[in-house]
């Protein structure tokens, strides 16, 4: 197993999985959604055993009054549930919510992550070729190590996916690890 946290802390960033599915993309990642599921509950639960952080960055979908609550529960009411009930966020995570494709860009998340003492991140969630590259590129630039989940991120097209995979793992010297490969350290000790 890979242990992700030889130099630091790591947290777990879950990228845009409180979603409603409403938008024109949607069948088609829907099922990669679905395949991605049991990878990202895994890691969820690797991480929450660890005591890890664990941060849920999400569009808040232009609704600019929303908060982590609201979004939750438009999600948990659309169509597509069952996606989002399995890998809920529970009272110990934490949230941050963007309005662009990476997780960094003008969010409070690079501080967050530095007060945490985290080092090495692992992605997972949505988009692969869109907001999961974008936020590699840009916690790679941050100095920090990253890891991907290879089945715990979901895709719209499958070929655009590939080839940002290999522009993360070449580019931005990012881990492409299966999740049961992936393992967390928690709170530091004192």
């Amino acid at each position: 197993m890979t242990d992700c946290g030889d130099t630091g802390r790591t947290a777990l960033i879950v990228i845009d999985m409180l979603n409603t599915y409403e938008h024109e993309d949607a069948e088609v990642l829907v099922l990669s959604v679905r395949e991605a599921l049991a990878g990202i509950g895994a890691l969820l639960e690797r991480a929450r055993r660890a005591r890890a952080p664990v941060v849920y960055v999400n569009d808040n979908f232009g609704r600019w009054r929303s908060h982590h609550g609201e979004i939750l529960e438009a999600a948990l009411a659309g169509r597509y549930c069952d996606l989002v009930e399995p890998i809920a966020p529970d009272e110990d995570a934490l949230f941050v919510v963007k309005a662009r494709h990476s997780v960094f860009y003008e969010t409070p998340l690079a501080y967050l992550l530095g007060q945490l003492g985290v080092q090495r991140v692992v992605l997972c969630g949505q988009v692969t070729e869109q907001c999961v590259l974008y936020s590699a590129l840009d916690a790679h630039i941050r100095h920090l190590d990253v890891v991907v989940a290879l089945d715990a991120v979901a895709h719209i097209d499958a070929g655009l996916a590939e080839a940002a995979l290999r522009m993360m793992e070449r580019n931005m010297a990012a881990e492409l690890r299966p999740s049961g490969e992936i393992t967390f350290t928690g709170a530091p000790s004192n």
